[in-house]
């Protein structure tokens, strides 16, 4: 009994060891796939092994966990959160995992526990770079929502297959007819017994390997079929185990990745990224060259910027003049993550290699450069302060002189903003010629995280005005002119139409001065301008027409009661006859006040001089001559005819009824108190419309 017990307790020990061996591997195997590059392969397994360690093993759980959460965000997977919060729970003993957490928490539009987690990691790291950037974009994410630019963006359909990923837009040549971009969608090919066989997947990203396509517009105007850019790698000398001689570029793909694009503007010679394993190896991306001839991509040769072969470089754009190329790469000497490089041509091949500073570069990634005509640098960063993942900026060149005379280049780097950026990553982005147009790349609102084409364009901005033209009563003046003239030269004359309305299309950056005229009514005008306007915009502007041969009530002046003093409420009708007395030089008017029948008739008449000479002081006052104003005071010797508009509004008026005292009399206290303040009014008639005319 005694000896089998020990046998039992040996076999539980030797099962024990062999199972402590077999999760150190697990461990060691998974790590490898992580050093490597095969994100999407080392997360599974180390989702295995992190199901098999014990739960009292906190430091192997925090440091799987860890592990785990870099692998999916790398990848843009959701699981990244649960993955860092597991790490945290269970004590990983680097600060940097409230880093990486937060970033992910960022990306996902939860700033406020991002800024949490930032605020954490500070703590011991005050002076960092990447937290300090990421906590003021959390800070200020929905402030940068608010200031939306104008341009118009949506999904490009023509290029996006579904259930990938599709991305980094090129255009071939400068009229935005042609285009280049990556795709992972699966071309099929037949295998020996006719059925359909997909190409190889990924072990980064665990997604069908991307390939190069082009697609053109046809004569009508409309992107055709999407094709797959064949030919461009050939026969190698370097090529691993099982690569047959002259494979095509497609067949190639199931073993190499190729994308980000970018082709001279003769469309002679093409750029783009390419990634293959050598004898089992991923020596990560380079960028190959190929040139075309008799409509045939030629055999594609690495294009080589750094000695060392293990530096990764990528992401290639050239400028327009074809003499300057723009990369990215990890090589040593640079300032974190990924960097944005440039070379020079001299000719034969690209040397100046030079790092675009600490300007455009951070500690983390900058990646997909554009460069367009004007100088500006386009690219994707995950450094400068942003939405979360990869935001577009842009950096605009400032030539700086130094004392001794030699000029460098200084550059200033704005966030594109809202529609561009998104809480997910957005990236390449490329514009037709001298337009604000193109195309850019996004994973926003995909679950899956597949990459998708968006357009872009800025819509010329749109300016109109538009109203109506009535006389006092409201109705419509349709025989008057309107006149616009425009301090760029325009000047037009239009007919305000049947119904009293009209509609102008406005130019941006003009001053404007408008005139109507009808008739037997005085002009009216009005001014206006779209200079210093960023955005399309509608006036709104109606114009009432005063009669030359009728008296015109004016609205909204106001004396204090039992007074001729003018109330500050007067201010803006008192204004709109100041205006109309400017429209109209060569006018005279008389300006008549009335009261109502209240009081003694005596008082009431001197009540109304007094409040006309008021009005008139006010006229004069704004710089309207004396002599083209008459003050009078009727008190209550005119009261006011009901016409059709009164009837209208009071039905208990009839229409030509005068409101005198007999008719006043007959009615109940709230309609006597109608009557008695339309008969308490202000107005004014012409008198001559020839003043200084002879």
């Amino acid at each position: 009994m005694k000896r089998q017990y020990t046998i039992l307790l040996l076999m539980g020990l030797l099962v024990a060891s062999m199972s402590s061996c077999s999760l150190s591997a697990r461990v060691k195997r998974a790590d490898k796939r992580y050093e490597i590059g095969e994100y999407y392969a080392a997360a599974e397994q180390y989702k295995q092994v992190y199901s098999k360690v014990p739960s009292k093993n906190k430091p192997l759980r925090a440091r799987i966990a860890f592990q785990q959460g870099e692998c999916y965000r790398i990848l843009n997977n959701s699981r990244a959160t649960t993955a860092y919060k597991n790490a945290i729970r269970y004590q990983y003993p680097d600060s940097i995992v409230y880093l990486k957490y937060a970033q992910v928490l960022q990306y996902q539009g939860k700033y406020k526990d991002a800024e949490k987690q930032y605020d954490i990691y500070l703590q011991a790291h005050p002076k960092d770079y990447i937290a300090l950037a990421g906590k003021y974009a959390c800070r200020q994410v929905e402030t940068w929502k608010k200031q939306s630019s104008r341009y118009k963006i949506s999904p490009a359909k023509e290029f996006n297959a579904k259930r990938c990923s599709n991305m980094a837009p090129a255009f071939i040549g400068g009229d935005g007819d042609a285009l280049l971009f990556s795709s992972n969608r699966v071309e099929r090919t037949k295998g020996k017994k006719g059925k359909a066989k997909s190409q190889h997947g990924s072990s980064v990203t665990g997604a069908p390997l991307f390939n190069i396509y082009t697609a053109r517009k046809n004569a009508a105007g409309k992107w055709e079929d999407i094709e797959l850019c064949e030919g461009l790698i050939g026969e190698s000398e370097e090529s691993g185990e099982g690569e047959e001689e002259g494979m095509s570029f497609q067949k190639q793909m199931g073993k190499a990745e190729a994308g980000v694009a970018c082709l001279s503007a003769d469309g002679k010679t093409m750029y783009f990224t390419y990634s293959k394993p050598i004898n089992g190896k991923d020596l990560g991306a380079k960028i190959y060259m190929s040139n075309r001839a008799s409509g045939e991509w030629g055999e594609a040769q690495e294009v080589k910027f750094f000695n060392d072969s293990s530096v990764t470089v990528g992401h290639p754009t050239l400028c327009a003049t074809g003499d300057t190329l723009y990369f990215v790469s990890d090589a040593p000497g640079g300032y974190g993550g990924k960097d944005i490089y440039m070379a020079i041509s001299n000719g034969s091949e690209w040397d100046d290699i030079r790092n675009m500073g600490p300007q455009i570069n951070t500690s983390d990634d900058e990646l997909f450069p554009y460069i367009r005509d004007d100088g500006r640098l386009y690219f994707a960063s995950k450094g400068h302060p942003g939405y979360g993942g990869l935001d577009l900026f842009y950096a605009a060149p400032t030539v700086q002189s130094s004392s001794k005379g030699q000029d460098s280049i200084a550059w200033s780097v704005f966030n594109m903003g809202v529609p561009f950026n998104s809480t997910g990553d957005d990236f390449g982005i490329c514009f037709v010629a001298d337009k604000e147009e193109g195309f850019f790349s996004s994973n926003r609102g995909q679950k899956r995280g597949y990459d998708l084409i968006y357009s872009f364009v800025l819509p010329e901005m749109e300016f109109t005005i538009e109203g109506t033209v009535v006389d006092p009563n409201g109705e419509h003046v349709s025989d008057a002119t309107l006149r616009l003239v425009g301090n760029n030269g325009t000047n037009v004359k239009t007919q305000i139409r049947k119904e009293g309305t009209y509609r102008l299309k406005l130019d941006k950056d003009t001053r404007y001065a408008m005139l109507v005229t009808a008739r037997g009514y005085l002009n009216a005008t009005h001014t206006l301008t779209t200079q210093g306007l960023t955005d399309s915009h509608s006036y709104q502007q109606d114009f009432t027409l005063s009669p030359v041969s009728k008296p015109v009530k004016m609205n909204n002046i106001f004396f204090k009661f039992g007074s001729w003093e003018l109330t500050p409420d007067s201010e803006a009708g008192l204004n709109t006859l100041v205006k109309l007395l400017n429209d109209n030089p060569n006018i005279t008017i008389e300006l008549a006040a009335h009261t109502d029948l209240v009081g003694n008739n005596a008082t009431n008449q001197e009540l109304s001089h007094k409040r006309a000479q008021s009005v008139v002081a006010y006229l004069i006052k704004q710089g309207i001559e004396k002599e083209r104003l008459t003050p009078v005071g009727y008190g209550e010797e005119k009261p006011v005819v009901v016409d059709e508009v009164l009837h209208k509004q009071y039905n208990f008026l009839p229409r030509g009824q005068v409101l005198d005292e007999t008719f006043i009399t007959t009615l109940t206290k709230e309609q006597q108190e109608v009557c008695n303040s339309l008969n308490r009014r202000t107005e004014f008639r012409v008198l001559k419309t020839t003043y200084k005319l002879y």
